[in-house]
């Protein structure tokens, strides 16, 4: 049996091979490194029956995830993978890396994943080159779910909200300033309680408001981490992610505007990420 895991801070999104060669898909909790201890690990994966069920006839298990960039940290999340799948062969990555195997597949290309967090790579067909981004939520993650959360946030605080607009805004949330300091500076997790506002920009995307703040925000990101790769308008250049997925309009505005040649924009990498790995490997 195959398992493969395509995990953001918010939500780890896992595709299983069952015995009869059917596959389920399974949603859980994030899983990044850089957040969740091991304690946070083994909670995600125990509090799911078919992990349970089918832990130990999983022969392979690839796991491809934000955060996991450096060696420690991907040892932290495979020596919980290998605690609780322990007949099978563990292999972590970036989820970088990842949406390179769901989007070029073995060719050339540029992959963007906009989400809770953003980063981009260069990947030549075998191997991700890092473009020096991914900065993290605090030095800004443009475009990110946390990116729009904070613009949201501080517009909303400072009154640069249009008053209609601030209006629903604190009725859906309820929150004043003593509130969002707490829930930033007190309780884990902060860059997903950041992210949670962006889902405000779904709700009102034909406010003019919004459509700037999404515009200015791809634009951001495409100056800051396309525009640096000096063959960008020689090749495709992909997203993968919930906010380059569902404000794909914006995004491609500001992609039209800087010549950056879109091939697709996937909401979710899980599906092309364990076929890539289902044939490469041959199950």
């Amino acid at each position: 049996m195959l398992l493969v895991a395509d995990s953001g801070s918010s939500k780890t999104d896992w595709e299983m091979m069952l015995p009869n060669g059917d596959t389920l898909n399974i949603q859980t909790a994030g899983i990044n490194p850089i957040f969740s201890t091991e304690k946070d690990i083994h909670r995600v994966l125990s509090f799911n029956h078919q992990f349970v069920t089918f832990a130990s006839s999983v022969k392979e298990v690839y796991f491809f995830g934000a955060g996991c960039n450096t060696p420690d940290r991907r040892e932290l999340v495979c020596n919980v993978l290998s605690s609780k799948f322990t007949n099978a062969y563990i292999h972590v990555d970036t989820d970088l890396v990842g949406a390179a195997y769901a989007t070029c597949g073995h060719n050339e290309g540029l992959n963007c994943v906009i989400g809770t967090e953003s980063n981009i790579s260069y990947f030549d067909g075998q191997k991700i080159t890092d473009m020096n981004s991914g900065l993290g939520y605090i030095l800004d993650d443009e475009a990110s779910g946390t990116h729009f959360g904070k613009k949201l946030i501080t517009d909303y605080l400072y009154g640069n909200m249009p008053t209609e607009l601030a209006s629903l805004f604190y009725k859906e949330y309820k929150i004043n300033k003593e509130i969002i300091i707490k829930n930033i500076y007190q309780k884990p997790l902060p860059n997903i309680y950041l992210a949670n506002y962006a889902l405000f920009m779904a709700l009102h995307c034909n406010h003019p408001y919004i459509k700037n703040v999404l515009l200015l925000g791809f634009e951001a990101y495409i100056v800051n981490n396309i525009l640096p790769y000096p063959n960008y308008k020689a090749i495709n250049t992909h997203f993968v992610g919930s906010i380059a997925y569902n404000f794909k309009e914006a995004l491609g505005v500001m992609c039209n505007k800087y010549e950056v040649k879109v091939d697709c924009i996937l909401e979710k990498p899980i599906s092309a990420l364990y076929n890539f790995i289902k044939q490469r490997e041959g199950f």
